[in-house]
């Protein structure tokens, strides 16, 4: 979905995914001391099942990795997300490695 961009609005707690100026879908959170908690992911119903969701939690897990802050995935679309994507696992807050 390279057509879509995702950026974070901190001033309504939310990283957007927009095409062309239009919101697809938000992925909302609340952080306090280096945590991000992710609480709620919409995704517009005209939109459901073209990726958006997956491209919007993946941007905003890559922009929490590269602040170098933790999550906590309260939503249950960010839960599943991580299930299918291990390599984000280490982000959870409290995450041990298995090793």
């Amino acid at each position: 979905m390279s057509d879509i961009t995702v950026r974070e609005d901190e001033s309504s707690s939310r990283y957007l995914a927009e095409r062309d100026g239009e919101v697809l879908g938000f992925a909302e959170y609340d952080r306090a001391g280096g945590v991000t908690t992710f609480t709620h992911t919409v995704v517009d119903e005209a939109h459901e099942g073209q990726g958006v969701g997956s491209t919007l939690v993946r941007a905003a897990l890559d922009a929490e990795r590269a602040a170098g802050r933790s999550i906590v995935p309260v939503c249950e679309f960010v839960g599943a997300y991580l299930e299918r994507h291990p390599e984000h696992a280490d982000l959870v807050e409290g995450h041990r490695p298995l090793s």
